[in-house]
């Protein structure tokens, strides 16, 4: 397994290897060992899984506040998506920043979010799948959002508010300035 750090402490990019011959490939794309080996959660109790018909869907910026706070583990089972994390962990010193991953059906690989991040994609294909492993289970009294198009977070969905198609809850999400967050600098509950 290909453990990738990006620019956020914690948020890192993990590809399992693909095994390929006449047939197609086989590849293990989640052990809870290999997970402890790479020193990474593998506490995973719910999985989960999206379909988006059209390009251009937005599903974000979400996360849930301790004590549900959720880890995830994010993979592109058909299609492909532009995949982000921003970092909203009180005392942080990347406090409001965003790393953007492609992931897809032909890459393989995964985003690990941890807890005190908010996370969303959008997609880049039709038919996309998403499946993301989380570490708590739902707990909607928890739930948390910011809104995509965000100026203070800035991030570059590659295409413009209007052209998205987000769910009503998404559109009507806060904004960064005034979204007050529940996570210490560990992204245990502040």
């Amino acid at each position: 397994m290909k453990v990738e750090k990006t620019k956020l402490d914690g948020c890192v990019i993990v590809t399992p290897p693909r095994h390929g011959d006449n047939r197609g490939f086989f590849s293990e794309t989640f052990s809870t060992r290999a997970m402890e080996q790479a020193d990474l959660p593998s506490n995973f109790v719910q999985d989960n899984l999206s379909r988006s018909a059209t390009k251009g869907t937005i599903r974000g910026l979400h996360c849930q506040a301790p004590p549900h706070a959720q880890a995830k583990l994010v993979r592109c089972l058909r299609g492909s998506i532009l995949d982000v994390a921003v970092d909203v962990r009180h005392g942080s010193p990347t406090y409001g920043e965003w790393v953007a991953v492609e992931l897809s059906d032909e890459n393989g690989s995964a985003l690990l979010v941890p807890t005190g991040f908010l996370h969303g994609f959008v997609t880049l294909t039709d038919g996309v799948d998403v499946f993301y492993k989380c570490s708590d289970h739902y707990a909607p009294e928890t739930e948390m959002s910011v809104r995509f198009d965000d100026p203070d977070i800035g991030i570059d969905w590659g295409i413009s508010a209007d052209q998205a198609t987000l769910s009503g809850k998404d559109g009507e999400a806060g904004s960064m300035a005034e979204f007050v967050t529940p996570f210490g600098p560990d992204g245990g509950p502040r």
